[in-house]
């Protein structure tokens, strides 16, 4: 079955980074006129405008996206504050990568591994509930063991550390041309 030009239009707008111009629809969507295109995009505001949804298409810089309605600013506006002071800094998600791809991992072998001391790093994925404490290690000082949590997997949209991409996908990754805009 084949989605509908709506459906496919929806999903485009939902993934642009940037307002989504008519121009780049056009050349994603070669197999449809302009005419169709801009009747299923009329068709698809029209649907979120009905539908008195929380969010609707709106246009902006020459291009569409979706954004909340504007009497729902309040509660955005406090998820947004919220989750601003949840962001990752650079150091915490290297530390975090690291625990990922070579746990269960003690604070020494993850410094070592970055090269820099991950304590303050480990500290904060620790508030935020993205790594665990799963036991200590036999040995000298019995070191603490870290572990990526559950948090973690729903953080990233994964189901389980199976779906972390391989070596080999991120060398080809960023072997990749870039993408053109």
């Amino acid at each position: 079955m084949c989605p509908s030009l709506r459906n496919i239009l929806e999903s485009l707008i939902f993934v642009s980074l940037d307002p989504l111009t008519l121009e780049k629809m056009k050349g994603v969507l070669p197999e449809f006129s302009e005419q169709k295109i801009i009747k299923a995009l009329e068709e698809l505001e029209a649907d979120y405008s009905a539908d008195n949804r929380g969010i609707q298409i709106s246009k902006s810089a020459g291009g569409y996206l979706f954004s909340t309605r504007p009497d729902l600013d309040k509660w955005v506006t406090q998820l947004l504050r919220a989750e601003r002071k949840s962001k990752l800094s650079p150091a915490a998600l290297e530390t975090l990568s690291t625990i990922a791809y070579h746990q269960p991992m003690t604070l020494a072998e993850i410094s070592a591994m970055r090269g820099v001391d991950a304590s303050h790093s480990l500290k904060t994925l620790l508030q935020k509930k993205l790594v665990k404490i799963t036991g200590r290690k036999k040995g000298p000082g019995k070191p603490l063991i870290y572990r990526t949590s559950e948090k973690f997997l729903a953080y990233f949209g994964l189901d389980s550390l199976k779906d972390l991409p391989s070596q080999a996908e991120i060398e080809k990754i960023l072997s990749e041309e870039k993408i053109p805009e």
